[in-house]
């Protein structure tokens, strides 16, 4: 019997806390200095924008010109009824360009309104028609004007009434 008192007094004995907590602590305190570290940008960081300014020249604005040309209002039949496109567009031009571009104005106008008499309006009706018709447009100025004249044609206005 007296080894079973001594074996029950040695049972109920529990081990220490010690290495958990000690283990917890360790845990949060790594933790915030790893998150310390990347936020600071110690670990994985990048280098300011600030620093990379200085070092990277801008660039020159390219020399160009936009042409503007007159509004044009174009008749347009569907069914036997007259509808109204209102167009208007600026052309970019290359700057040393600009005053050829506009001496042939005329001929490039007349161009246009052929082209936008001859499209149909079903074809206008298409999502797609915009993209297509400025495609078209720009070609068509560019052999006119000649290449190289021309960079690009924008529509500011379109309107199908």
């Amino acid at each position: 019997m007296e080894e079973t008192e001594e074996q029950a007094e040695e049972a109920p004995k529990k081990k220490s806390k010690l290495p958990l907590i000690i283990g917890v602590v360790l845990m949060l305190v790594g933790g915030g200095g790893g998150f310390f570290a990347v936020y600071s940008g110690m670990l994985f960081g990048q280098e300011t924008h600030a620093e990379e300014a200085p070092d990277t020249p801008v660039k020159d604005m390219p020399d160009i010109a936009f042409v503007e040309l007159a509004p044009m209002t174009v008749s347009l039949l569907e069914n036997g009824q007259s509808r109204h496109l209102r167009f208007q567009a600026q052309l970019e031009t290359p700057g040393q360009f600009q005053g050829d571009v506009e001496k042939l104005l005329p001929r490039i106008v007349d161009v246009l309104n052929s082209y936008l008499r001859a499209v149909e309006l079903e074809d206008l009706k298409d999502a797609a028609a915009l993209v297509k018709l400025r495609a078209q447009m720009l070609r068509r100025v560019q052999i006119v004007v000649g290449d190289g004249r021309i960079n690009d044609l924008l529509i500011m206005e379109f309107v199908l009434n």
